[in-house]
């Protein structure tokens, strides 16, 4: 804050420009090095848009959205599941098995949590196969369901495109090795799951990545206050100097001076109210917040709703101020899982189970158990009950509304 006491020329910064289009959007006149430093800081900076740098910037680095990651993730997890073909439902079954416990080290929550995140915040999510082992005598083998399953991460995946555009494989590289998942005749080693891209073949497009620019001004946001805590927690100010023949400007012995002792002695939440003492010539000049200033945690406050509405969560769920869409908490969370939870978990339930059926060779279908959500009990109370009151629907029928399967000869 001193820096407009110094009258000598600062040396000049030497020009860094990459781009060859840099010198077009100066304009036609010439630029010094100097202007180019300055322009370039004045420059906002925007996060990369890889997903290692997203997921770095807004869930390791973001309390907004490491929460609604883990929320979403959380939620979906503990979501039970059934899984069913045209007849029956299947309390005990291979499959099932397999996903309450898809691999030595995880159970079905932790799994599937690692699954509905990578989705979050990649837009991708891979899911690896261990095949049993082939028996040496069996030329061809049939089809059977895997022994493990593991999440792999989507950062370290890439998709390798065939001749006619869908994936002949997937390479997972890590520590300078690769390996590659070959596409072959039977059932895809690895089961690709992605959000929608209405601009890419391969990948999918993440929440994460629709909300970068909040999640910049929210950590923004929040560096600005922590500077504000470590200058005392307070407006900063001007002090002016006045030398005794009428002079303005200080020598650079004095200007370090006055600086170091500013620092040392006024700055910090440690030095916060401490009594500041002036020599001749110095007068303190206190500044005070601009309106703009005072409307910052406003902007910090519109940020954190654009990332929560980014990912479909009710900001009245992030305890977000001043949001008042939704009746109550109730409801809220009622819309939470109808529009978020339950679509994500579809989604994903239906791809790992199509996968899976393709591998163990059968006919079966993988989906929430809806009447086991706390959230929906009351939709779901009230669906029965329409159903079970309509005279004009068989048993049949109402069986299939309901999502349940057709009653067997047996029972």
């Amino acid at each position: 804050m001193f820096d407009f006491f110094r009258k000598a020329a600062a040396a000049e910064v030497p020009e860094g420009k990459a781009s060859a289009v840099g010198p077009l959007m100066a304009g036609s006149g010439a630029t010094t090095g100097k202007q180019a430093a300055i322009a370039e800081a004045l420059r906002p900076r925007w996060t990369a848009r890889d997903s290692v740098s997203l997921t770095r910037a807004g869930f390791l680095g973001n309390p907004m959205g490491f929460r609604v990651v883990r929320l979403i993730s959380e939620a979906a997890a503990a979501l039970p599941l059934v899984l069913q073909d045209a007849e029956r439902r299947y309390d005990e079954h291979p499959l099932m098995a397999l996903i309450r416990r898809p691999n030595p080290v995880q159970g079905k929550a932790e799994f599937l949590e690692a699954v509905y995140a990578q989705l979050l915040l990649s837009g991708n999510a891979y899911i690896e196969a261990v095949a049993p082992p082939e028996p040496a005598e069996t030329a061809t083998p049939a089809p059977a369901a895997p022994v493990e399953l593991h999440v792999l991460r989507a950062d370290r995946m890439s998709v390798v495109p065939g001749p006619d555009g869908w994936p002949a494989a997937w390479i997972y590289a890590v520590g300078g090795r690769k390996h590659r998942f070959e596409m072959g005749q039977g059932p895809a080693p690895v089961c690709h799951i992605r959000a929608y891209h209405p601009m890419d073949d391969h990948y999918g497009l993440s929440p994460l990545e629709a909300a970068a620019t909040a999640i910049d001004v929210h950590n923004a946001a929040c560096r600005w206050s922590k500077a504000l805590l470590d200058n005392a927690a307070r407006p900063s100010g001007a002090i002016v100097y006045r030398g005794a023949e009428g002079q303005a400007q200080m020598t650079a012995e004095q200007f370090e001076r006055l600086q170091a002792e500013m620092e040392m002695h006024h700055q910090g939440a440690r030095n916060a109210g401490r009594p500041m003492l002036l020599e001749g010539g110095l007068d303190w000049k206190p500044m005070g917040f601009s309106p703009s200033d005072m409307e910052f945690h406003k902007t910090k406050e519109a940020a954190a709703r654009e990332i929560a509405i980014a990912f479909g969560v009710p900001p009245m769920l992030m305890g977000i101020p001043g949001d008042a869409t939704y009746a109550n908490y109730q409801e809220a969370n009622r819309a939470f899982y109808r529009l978020t939870v339950l679509p994500l978990v579809a989604k994903v339930t239906a791809a790992l189970g199509h996968w899976l059926a393709a591998h163990a060779g059968e006919a079966v279908a993988l989906k929430p158990d809806l009447d086991q959500v706390p959230a929906l009990a009351v939709e779901r109370d009230q669906q029965w009950r329409r159903v079970s009151e309509a005279g004009f629907l068989s048993d049949a029928e109402k069986r299939m509304l309901l999502g349940l399967p057709r009653l067997t000869e047996e029972g």
